[in-house]
């Protein structure tokens, strides 16, 4: 089944599309042609709220087939990246991962992804959209180096199955799911083989199912007939900021620090060797904090904010919204924010044109 296909049983099923941020949007096509200016995705199913009980509390899956999808391979993969990136990639093990951030000479984030390490390649995955820039940069560096590089956002596409019995449905398929986090395995659901990766993207946590891309409709029928719900973009939105989860493009751009970003445990070491814009994170970490940080914000409204909304303390603009939602939780909006330091401790009282609104740590308990 091709994507239009796979677009039209949604349509059946009861799907709404519309634009959205979310990595969940599916291609549209138009009479058989795919528009470049008509990538939307799937909104819901019809019950938003009921969507996002399932991707926190029970189990729900949602389209997130049009993730940035790029491989390493080559004797000198791990070594490259590792010089490439703030975090250690030369010390992980075939079926490890971690988040890292890609920075220019000045130290400032040109992606946020997750890198995984396989047998014979490390694949980095991260937001829709993104594969020219990457490889492109990447291939600026490479010189002598033995390591090619290979697009497999078209080839490849992903699934989120998320939810506090998310585990159980992978067991059913007799997939013994991994633990830690970006640990993942190579597996089958049904016929169909599979590579499923531990993930926290949403309030619950769950796990992406990677799959070729023709394989997509097949794996999505068999996991809601194992019992997921399927979801759409807005439940993942508000599951997404419950967890505080950070998307390159609304929330990240070009001109952040990466300990602005506040990943720093998951996303920085602090004591690798020299990679690209390396002089200028260890700088910040002498300092000891940067002027800015992302953060949550609690929103007395039931509208959610518009993003560059700014946030006021004591008369003075000290916040600009990136992402927002109805957060079902908190039964209230909750937004992420860059707030600056001195107001962005949990608690502290801001005032917006959307209401009174103060600063909450996340991920929500």
């Amino acid at each position: 089944m091709n994507d239009s296909q796979f677009l039209k049983s949604l349509e059946e099923a009861g799907a709404k599309f519309g634009p959205t941020i979310a990595p969940s949007g599916a291609r549209v096509f138009n009479n058989g042609a795919q528009s470049n200016d008509a990538l939307q995705g799937v909104l819901d199913f019809g019950d938003a709220l009921a969507e996002y009980e399932a991707l926190t509390g029970g189990v729900g899956v949602a389209d997130f087939s049009r993730r940035t999808h790029i491989v390493l391979t080559g004797a000198d993969r791990a070594a490259f990246l590792h010089n490439m990136c703030t975090n250690q990639i030369r010390d992980l093990k075939p079926g490890a991962g971690c988040e890292a951030f890609l920075t220019n000479a000045q130290g400032h984030v040109l992606a946020h992804v997750h890198v995984l390490c396989h047998d014979e390649m490390l694949a980095i995955e991260t937001v829709p959209d993104q594969e020219p820039k990457l490889l492109a940069w990447l291939d600026r560096y490479l010189i002598r180096e033995k390591v090619e590089l290979l697009g497999q956002s078209e080839p490849w596409a992903e699934l989120l199955l998320a939810g506090q019995n998310s585990s159980e449905i992978l067991k059913s398929f007799s997939i013994d799911a991994p633990q830690r986090l970006l640990d993942h395995i190579s597996s089958k659901i049904g016929a169909v083989s599979v590579d499923v990766c531990r993930v926290e993207m949403t309030r619950g946590g769950g796990f992406l199912i990677r799959c070729d891309r023709e394989s997509l409709a097949d794996v999505w029928t068999q996991l809601r007939a194992a019992g997921a719900t399927q979801c759409g973009a807005t439940a993942v939105e508000m599951a997404r900021i419950e967890a505080g989860t950070p998307y390159f493009g609304p929330d990240i751009t070009d001109k952040n620090l990466p300990q602005e970003i506040g990943r720093d445990a998951r996303a920085i070491s602090f004591v690798k060797g020299c990679y690209i814009g390396q002089e200028t994170v260890a700088r910040i970490d002498a300092l000891g904090h940067v002027n800015r940080t992302l953060t949550g914000v609690s929103i007395e409204t039931n509208a959610p904010p518009a993003p560059e909304t700014e946030l006021i303390a004591a008369g003075k603009s000290v916040a600009q919204v990136t992402s927002s939602a109805l957060s079902p939780r908190l039964g209230r909006a909750l937004a992420l924010a860059y707030v600056r330091r001195g107001s962005n401790t949990p608690g502290t009282q801001l005032e917006s044109p959307a209401g009174a609104a103060h600063v909450v740590a996340l991920p929500l308990a």
